[in-house]
């Protein structure tokens, strides 16, 4: 995303999430906890335009999604969502559907690691913002259920057709997608879709760590990293060994690497600048 800032000015207060920031590491919290985090129309917006506004803003150099009481996220709020989305024509519900994909792009381009930390339900819509993180720590409560199907849709929903096949395989992804079945942390780590599985409780603590590990390193190789990452899922060997190259001799030209080269000779930790 480009860094050069528009006349809209900062957001001082985020309506429908909860954000803090701490020397590099942003923390988003999805904060309905009565409702186990359901997301409304406001809170995918809100996502949206907060991702796009750290993007430009090139302070964060890490961040962790949350969900504050019971569990991560149970996905769309039945009443305010699937309920509105009833009484909307084909036009509203194609922006409503590329709006919630909008949300899980931007969580794939952003220029900073993202870090799920998931405990209990992370169910439809959540359990795709899980899925778009480069990282999903999570302690033994979290179940990860794919609910599209459930309701009728496809359960190609959100970009998870895309992603999710490329995270555990097909025929995994082929089994969640079309059943819906809840798929508890033991098997989520055993199929790939855990990053790291902690003790009980112990999931936001973890993410938290691995995004101050994140932030004091070299963030712009970990920008470079999830770039390519992302922008070589679709290409052929020789077109990302040709980008894997000129990414490389960019970064062979910043100070980052600079720093590494006097940090080892002067047998020290490297400054990391991020340039």
């Amino acid at each position: 995303m480009s860094p050069f800032p528009s006349s809209a000015p900062r957001t001082e207060h985020w309506q429908h999430i909860r954000l803090t920031r701490q020397d590099g590491v942003a923390t988003v919290t999805l904060d309905r906890p009565e409702k186990l985090n359901a997301l409304t129309f406001g809170a995918y917006a809100d996502l949206r335009d907060l991702l796009a506004e750290l993007s430009r803003e090139r302070s964060v150099r890490a961040l962790v999604l949350a969900g504050e009481g019971r569990g991560f996220c149970s996905g769309g709020d039945v009443d305010e969502i699937i309920g509105a989305t009833l009484a909307m024509d084909t036009a509203q519900l194609l922006d409503f559907n590329r709006m919630t994909g909008q949300v899980v792009r931007a969580l794939r381009e952003c220029p900073f690691p993202v870090i799920a930390a998931v405990h209990g339900v992370a169910a439809g819509a959540g359990a795709v913002l899980a899925l778009a993180a480069d990282f999903r720590v999570a302690d033994p409560t979290a179940r990860f259920s794919f609910l599209f199907t459930k309701v009728g849709l496809s359960g190609g929903d959100m970009g998870a057709a895309y992603l999710l096949p490329r995270v555990v395989g097909l025929g995994h992804a082929t089994r969640l997608l079309m059943l819906g079945e809840p798929v508890r942390a033991s098997e989520a780590e055993r199929i790939g879709l855990i990053s790291e599985l902690t003790e009980e409780g112990q999931a936001d603590k973890a993410a938290a760590d691995l995004a101050r590990r994140l932030a004091d390193g070299p963030s712009l190789a970990h920008a470079q990293t999830k770039a390519l990452l992302t922008a070589e899922l679709d290409m052929p060997l020789a077109a990302s060994v040709e980008l894997d190259a000129a990414t490389q001799a960019l970064l062979m030209n910043g100070e980052d690497y600079a720093e590494f080269h006097a940090a080892f000779t002067e047998k020290r930790a490297p400054n990391w600048r991020g340039r």
